[in-house]
Protein backbone atom coordinates (compact mmCIF):
# COMPACT_ATOMS: atom_id res chain seq x y z
CA UNK A 1 0.00 0.00 0.00
CA UNK A 2 1.90 3.22 -1.00
CA UNK A 3 1.33 6.50 1.97
CA UNK A 4 2.20 9.65 1.41
CA UNK A 5 4.60 10.43 4.67
CA UNK A 6 3.03 13.68 6.65
CA UNK A 7 5.47 15.96 4.79
CA UNK A 8 4.29 14.61 1.47
CA UNK A 9 0.68 14.94 2.00
CA UNK A 10 1.49 18.88 2.69
CA UNK A 11 3.39 18.83 -0.47
CA UNK A 12 -0.02 17.71 -2.16
CA UNK A 13 -2.10 19.93 -0.05
CA UNK A 14 0.52 22.97 -1.29
CA UNK A 15 0.18 22.03 -4.52
CA UNK A 16 -3.83 21.79 -4.18
CA UNK A 17 -3.69 25.61 -3.08
CA UNK A 18 -5.66 24.46 0.17
CA UNK A 19 -6.90 27.40 1.62
CA UNK A 20 -5.96 28.19 5.32
CA UNK A 21 -8.90 27.63 6.87
CA UNK A 22 -9.09 24.51 5.18
CA UNK A 23 -5.82 23.70 5.64
CA UNK A 24 -6.48 24.43 9.87
CA UNK A 25 -9.45 22.14 9.65
CA UNK A 26 -7.56 19.30 8.13
CA UNK A 27 -4.51 19.46 10.15
CA UNK A 28 -7.03 19.46 13.50
CA UNK A 29 -8.84 16.76 11.97
CA UNK A 30 -5.71 14.85 11.45
CA UNK A 31 -4.88 15.53 15.45
CA UNK A 32 -8.23 13.77 16.45
CA UNK A 33 -7.84 11.03 14.32
CA UNK A 34 -4.42 9.86 15.58
CA UNK A 35 -5.81 10.51 18.99
CA UNK A 36 -9.28 7.98 18.26
CA UNK A 37 -6.23 5.61 16.58
CA UNK A 38 -3.84 5.79 19.50
CA UNK A 39 -6.69 5.02 22.06
CA UNK A 40 -8.06 2.65 19.90
CA UNK A 41 -5.27 0.48 19.04
CA UNK A 42 -4.15 0.53 22.69
CA UNK A 43 -7.60 -1.61 23.68
CA UNK A 44 -6.12 -4.60 21.45
CA UNK A 45 -6.73 -3.00 17.91
CA UNK A 46 -4.59 -2.34 14.80
CA UNK A 47 -5.27 0.20 13.21
CA UNK A 48 -1.95 1.41 10.41
CA UNK A 49 -1.46 4.68 11.99
CA UNK A 50 0.61 6.00 8.91
CA UNK A 51 -2.65 5.17 6.45
CA UNK A 52 -5.16 7.28 9.50
CA UNK A 53 -2.72 9.91 9.51
CA UNK A 54 -2.56 10.79 5.33
CA UNK A 55 -6.43 10.27 5.09
CA UNK A 56 -6.71 12.69 7.30
CA UNK A 57 -5.05 15.37 6.40
CA UNK A 58 -6.07 14.63 2.90
CA UNK A 59 -9.72 14.28 3.21
CA UNK A 60 -10.78 17.85 2.21
CA UNK A 61 -7.55 18.07 -0.63
CA UNK A 62 -10.44 18.89 -3.22
CA UNK A 63 -12.73 20.93 -0.97
CA UNK A 64 -10.94 24.44 -2.18
CA UNK A 65 -11.59 24.08 -5.62
CA UNK A 66 -15.52 22.85 -5.23
CA UNK A 67 -16.28 25.83 -3.68
CA UNK A 68 -15.81 27.02 -7.53
CA UNK A 69 -17.22 24.33 -9.25
CA UNK A 70 -20.26 22.57 -6.57
CA UNK A 71 -18.00 19.04 -7.14
CA UNK A 72 -18.58 16.64 -4.58
CA UNK A 73 -15.18 16.70 -3.08
CA UNK A 74 -15.18 13.61 -1.30
CA UNK A 75 -16.18 11.80 -4.45
CA UNK A 76 -13.59 13.87 -6.18
CA UNK A 77 -10.70 14.18 -3.57
CA UNK A 78 -10.84 10.23 -3.82
CA UNK A 79 -10.45 10.32 -7.52
CA UNK A 80 -7.63 12.94 -7.83
CA UNK A 81 -5.96 11.03 -4.67
CA UNK A 82 -5.90 7.29 -6.94
CA UNK A 83 -4.42 9.32 -10.24
CA UNK A 84 -1.80 10.74 -8.06
CA UNK A 85 -0.81 6.84 -6.94
CA UNK A 86 -2.64 6.39 -3.63
CA UNK A 87 -5.44 4.27 -4.08
CA UNK A 88 -5.89 2.93 -0.86
CA UNK A 89 -6.05 7.11 0.69
CA UNK A 90 -8.59 7.61 -2.26
CA UNK A 91 -10.55 4.89 -1.08
CA UNK A 92 -10.86 6.55 2.53
CA UNK A 93 -11.67 10.18 1.66
CA UNK A 94 -14.05 9.17 -1.17
CA UNK A 95 -15.65 7.72 2.56
CA UNK A 96 -15.45 10.96 4.78
CA UNK A 97 -18.66 12.66 4.59
CA UNK A 98 -20.70 8.64 4.06
CA UNK A 99 -19.12 5.24 4.40
CA UNK A 100 -19.18 2.64 1.29
CA UNK A 101 -20.47 0.41 4.29
CA UNK A 102 -20.62 0.05 8.24
CA UNK A 103 -20.73 -2.78 10.28
CA UNK A 104 -21.35 -1.37 14.32
CA UNK A 105 -20.07 -5.04 15.40
CA UNK A 106 -16.82 -5.45 13.37
CA UNK A 107 -13.22 -4.24 14.08
CA UNK A 108 -12.73 -0.46 13.95
CA UNK A 109 -11.60 1.11 10.50
CA UNK A 110 -9.51 3.68 9.15
CA UNK A 111 -12.63 4.92 7.11
CA UNK A 112 -14.46 5.18 10.45
CA UNK A 113 -12.08 6.96 12.33
CA UNK A 114 -11.55 9.54 9.25
CA UNK A 115 -15.08 9.73 8.59
CA UNK A 116 -15.52 10.83 12.65
CA UNK A 117 -12.74 12.83 13.57
CA UNK A 118 -13.99 15.05 10.54
CA UNK A 119 -17.43 15.28 12.16
CA UNK A 120 -15.81 16.58 15.21
CA UNK A 121 -14.00 19.17 13.84
CA UNK A 122 -15.88 22.52 13.02
CA UNK A 123 -13.35 24.60 11.64
CA UNK A 124 -10.39 24.06 13.85
CA UNK A 125 -12.34 23.36 17.31
CA UNK A 126 -13.32 20.43 18.26
CA UNK A 127 -16.97 20.36 19.31
CA UNK A 128 -19.55 17.80 20.36
CA UNK A 129 -21.31 15.50 17.23
CA UNK A 130 -24.38 17.23 17.74
CA UNK A 131 -22.84 20.98 17.66
CA UNK A 132 -21.28 19.45 13.99
CA UNK A 133 -24.06 17.88 12.54
CA UNK A 134 -26.57 21.24 13.30
CA UNK A 135 -24.09 23.19 11.89
CA UNK A 136 -24.11 20.99 8.42
CA UNK A 137 -27.84 20.42 8.84
CA UNK A 138 -28.23 24.60 8.57
CA UNK A 139 -25.83 25.30 6.16
CA UNK A 140 -27.22 22.88 3.75
CA UNK A 141 -30.97 23.21 5.24
CA UNK A 142 -32.57 23.48 1.99
CA UNK A 143 -30.93 21.08 0.10
CA UNK A 144 -33.44 18.47 -1.51
CA UNK A 145 -32.89 15.08 -3.18
CA UNK A 146 -29.69 13.27 -3.32
CA UNK A 147 -27.67 15.54 -1.24
CA UNK A 148 -30.79 15.97 1.48
CA UNK A 149 -30.64 12.09 1.91
CA UNK A 150 -26.79 12.01 1.74
CA UNK A 151 -27.28 14.57 5.02
CA UNK A 152 -29.99 12.41 6.73
CA UNK A 153 -28.08 9.17 6.38
CA UNK A 154 -24.28 10.61 7.56
CA UNK A 155 -26.15 12.09 10.97
CA UNK A 156 -27.69 8.64 11.73
CA UNK A 157 -23.93 6.83 10.71
CA UNK A 158 -21.53 9.71 12.60
CA UNK A 159 -24.14 8.53 16.02
CA UNK A 160 -23.43 5.32 15.29
CA UNK A 161 -19.40 5.51 14.53
CA UNK A 162 -19.69 7.31 17.71
CA UNK A 163 -20.80 4.92 19.59
CA UNK A 164 -18.55 1.73 18.24
CA UNK A 165 -15.54 3.71 18.51
CA UNK A 166 -15.97 5.11 22.07
CA UNK A 167 -16.52 1.86 23.21
CA UNK A 168 -13.12 1.15 22.34
CA UNK A 169 -11.13 4.52 24.18
CA UNK A 170 -10.38 5.18 27.56
CA UNK A 171 -12.37 8.60 27.88
CA UNK A 172 -15.50 10.33 26.66
CA UNK A 173 -16.95 11.86 23.96
CA UNK A 174 -17.04 15.24 25.81
CA UNK A 175 -13.04 14.33 27.24
CA UNK A 176 -12.07 14.18 23.37
CA UNK A 177 -10.64 17.35 23.04
CA UNK A 178 -8.91 17.95 26.75
CA UNK A 179 -6.22 14.87 25.61
CA UNK A 180 -5.17 16.78 21.89
CA UNK A 181 -1.85 18.65 22.18
CA UNK A 182 -1.69 22.34 21.22
CA UNK A 183 1.70 22.75 20.56
CA UNK A 184 1.80 19.58 18.60
CA UNK A 185 -0.78 21.47 16.38
CA UNK A 186 0.89 24.18 16.11
CA UNK A 187 3.99 22.45 14.90
CA UNK A 188 2.53 20.72 12.50
CA UNK A 189 0.79 24.21 10.97
CA UNK A 190 4.22 25.64 10.69
CA UNK A 191 5.45 22.64 8.78
CA UNK A 192 3.00 23.02 6.59
CA UNK A 193 3.57 26.62 5.95
CA UNK A 194 7.32 26.20 5.08
CA UNK A 195 6.63 23.97 2.56
CA UNK A 196 3.70 26.24 1.03
CA UNK A 197 6.04 28.57 1.19
CA UNK A 198 8.67 26.91 -0.78
CA UNK A 199 6.34 25.99 -3.36
CA UNK A 200 4.98 29.09 -4.38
Amino acid sequence: MNIPSEIQCYRIMAKMAMLDNIVVHSIRVCQVAMLLTEGINANGHSLNSEFVRAAALLHDITKTRSLQTSENHASTGGIYLKEQGYPAIGAIVAQHVNLDAFNPDGEPTVAEVVNYADKRVLHDQVVSLEARLAYIQERYKSSAGELGNRLERMCREADAIEKKLFKNLPFSTAELSDHLDLLDFEKKLERFRKINQRST
